[in-house]
């Protein structure tokens, strides 16, 4: 139930996947409060995890918030995949803590599809997750990556990896991306192709299937291409409508224009997954519309129902095997997979009233 325009928005989203055959349980309060929810199951929560609360302290301090509660959905098989455009912080920690790390993944990481000119979309990752990064956790972002990049989009068995830089060149980069550099060329083939740096200027013209950086580079760079188009759109709004001539040229433009900004439009994408978990976590933008959550649910059915987790576990297993370094992590029970937001998809996808920052 979580974001901005919760919980109505969430709701209608949920029921319009419910209409379409989509196992859908919502997690929240169960006073009412959430208004006409069409006879959809409703996993009660009483506590709410507000935009300004600490992740982690919050989560382990309010055990029944629709948040935790619906990560423990996912977990106890009760839903197969969990949907949030509430805190994302807390979000990505009730995932982590109640589902837990797939063995040999050091940290979770977030995947976003950006759009390409004339092609499958760009996974971005990490695109917010990992303020502060190892050149070895760069190294399993991109073993993850590819793996969902195969999983989602299905257009190459050996997607193209990139590292984003300051330059194309190897010397190019602060220390991390030197050294991510240098471990990304020693593994060669094998899931992905190493196609050495990538820029900024590269995002969205399909040159990579997945590019790789810290979190906090990846999502500077998803909220900065957000804004720019926005900034776009909103000329072309002003010079449409600044003469008649150009009110006339608007009638034969808008159709054409709309139909290729259609794939720009995050609520089609629905949100972006957190990869390394022992289940399905989709993330939505704050301010998702009952479409976003539609299509939100849509993929955490689909990934779910596509065994992604246990591929994920398979690519990371290998990372290990090729002697690439990563950090012990505590290992986790198996999960079935399942879906959840603070609505979900029976098993279902479950979804969370708790509201915070997105990550674009």
């Amino acid at each position: 139930m979580g974001g901005d325009r919760a919980p109505a928005e969430i709701v209608a989203g949920a029921l319009q996947a419910a209409a379409l055959g989509l196992p859908v349980v919502l997690v929240g309060p169960a006073d009412g409060s959430l208004g006409d929810v069409g006879g959809l199951e409703i996993l009660p929560a009483s506590e709410v995890i507000a935009m300004d609360d600490d992740p982690g302290r919050s989560v382990r301090t309010k055990k029944d918030s629709s948040l935790v509660r619906a990560a423990e959905a996912v977990r106890d098989g009760r839903a197969s995949a969990m949907v949030s455009a509430g805190n994302t912080g807390a979000t990505m920690a009730s995932a982590l803590l109640r589902m837990g790390r797939l063995k040999g993944v050091a940290r979770p990481c977030i995947a976003t599809p950006l759009p390409a000119l004339g092609g499958s979309p760009t996974v971005l990752v990490d695109a917010g997750a990992n303020a502060d990064c190892q050149a070895e956790w760069l190294v399993q972002f991109a073993q993850m990556g590819a793996a969902f990049f195969v999983e989602r989009f299905g257009s190459r068995e050996c997607p193209r990896v990139g590292l984003l830089s300051i330059g194309e060149e190897s010397s190019k980069g602060n220390a991390l991306t030197k050294q991510a550099y240098a471990l990304l060329a020693e593994l060669g083939g094998g899931a992905f192709e190493f196609i050495g740096n990538v820029e900024g200027r590269d995002l969205l013209t399909g040159g990579a299937d997945v590019v790789v950086t810290d979190g906090f580079t990846g999502n500077v760079a998803l909220k900065t291409m957000e804004g720019t188009l926005r900034a776009f759109m909103d000329v072309l709004g002003q010079v449409f409508s600044a003469t008649l001539e150009t009110k006339a040229a608007s009638k034969a433009l808008l159709p054409e224009l709309l139909a290729r900004a259609e794939p720009f439009d995050p609520e089609a994408t629905g949100g972006a997954m957190l990869l390394g978990l022992n289940g399905v976590c989709i993330i939505s933008h704050g301010s998702s519309s009952a479409r976003a959550i539609l299509n939100a649910v849509r993929v955490g059915h689909d990934l779910a129902e596509r065994g992604v987790a246990a591929k994920l576990a398979a690519s990371v297993a290998a990372s290990v095997a090729a002697s690439v370094a990563a950090p012990a992590a505590p290992a986790a029970s198996a999960a079935p997979a399942a879906s959840a937001a603070s609505a979900a998809s029976a098993r279902g996808t479950v979804t969370g009233s708790d509201r915070g920052p997105d990550t674009g």
